[in-house]
């Protein structure tokens, strides 16, 4: 792979843009089975939690035409398994290994963010917020309010460990995606002289999947077993492309804050989709299930495509989708 694939995401050097998804490559490295990850950018680790979870009933995953529908609901081993049995074999999985972390309180968040900083192996954790297949899975990314008390909190227990915020595609009541993601950004301050360079977010993951739902409609029942779940997949691929591209516009490109964008990367042109909307970096995860081998493709394409653009890097082209002939008139 040539160096102009190669990416600082927050300070975090991947050799690419292209990371596997939270919770569609195995707790931590067991795709490794199928993929060289030493090739990839990097990896999110399953949503961990305080206690274990089994998740829901089945079924927890339906294909679908345009995507995929699942309902997991945060299965993970729980973070004392976690760091006893997966943290010790991070610095051995050949890429950059990003920690998930997933609650239902600000105690549960603090409590996993505190375990995962101590370990002091993660290159940064992803603070999901936005799980739309358990309950109360996405009341912090819904209440800018809510966001900045928890981020307050998560961040007096992360000294050495960046701080990414996976927020939700639909916000909820009159706030906006850019409202939302200025609160996870302009935290205020509450210990001036803490380890942090900024007390907010240091990247902002856009975005999780969509809650949606499908209907047998023989035996009238849902193909779920949670009843709804999250659409993920080419159907919500152009929805998280706007958002990434608003909340860059809006917000991220003057905060210097990068974007992860997430959704229906399949291919390499997904991907430089999300590049020129202004992600810095992607995440692959419904296309692991599609072909397990595909970061390996996109990451070739992305190669060919900075090169047929001219471009010095791909970092070059952050942001740089053309607008000057689509003004709103």
């Amino acid at each position: 792979m040539s160096s102009t694939l190669s990416t600082n995401l927050a300070g975090l050097a991947l050799r690419s843009p292209v990371l596997l998804a939270a919770g569609t490559a195995g707790t931590l490295d067991e795709l490794a089975d199928a993929l060289d990850l030493a090739r990839i950018g990097g990896l999110v680790t399953k949503s961990i939690t305080p206690e274990p979870r089994d998740g829901n009933q089945p079924w927890r995953v339906v294909p679908l035409e345009a995507g995929m529908l699942n309902a997991i609901g945060l299965a993970n081993p729980g973070i004392e398994a976690f760091v006893k049995d997966y943290a010790p074999r991070v610095p051995s999985v050949g890429c950059a290994v990003i920690g998930s972390i997933a609650g239902f309180s600000v105690d549960d968040y603090v409590r996993v963010a505190s375990a995962l900083d101590a370990c002091n192996c993660f290159g940064a954790v992803e603070l999901n917020v936005s799980c739309p297949n358990v309950h109360k899975g996405c009341e912090f990314a819904a209440d800018p309010e809510l966001l900045q008390e928890l981020l307050r909190e998560v961040r007096a227990v992360l000294p050495r460990t960046r701080l990414f915020v996976k927020l939700s595609p639909i916000p909820t009541g009159k706030v906006t995606m850019s409202d939302i993601a200025r609160a996870a950004i302009d935290v205020p301050r509450s210990n001036p002289t803490g380890p942090n360079s900024r007390p907010g977010a240091d990247a902002l993951c856009i975005a999780n999947t969509t809650p949606a739902m499908a209907i047998d409609v023989v035996t009238r029942r849902p193909k779920l077993g949670r009843i709804t779940g999250g659409l993920s997949g080419p159907a919500v691929h152009p929805m998280a492309v706007k958002l990434v591209f608003d909340v860059h516009r809006a917000v991220a490109k003057a905060t210097s804050t990068p974007i992860i964008g997430i959704g229906g990367v399949l291919r390499w042109e997904h991907a430089a989709e999300f590049i020129l909307a202004g992600a810095t970096a992607v995440q692959v995860g419904t296309g692991l299930f599609v072909d397990p081998r595909c970061p390996l493709k996109i990451q070739r394409g992305l190669e060919k495509w900075v090169a047929s653009q001219r471009a010095s890097s791909i970092a070059s082209l952050i942001g740089a989708v053309d607008t000057s002939d689509n003004q709103p008139r």
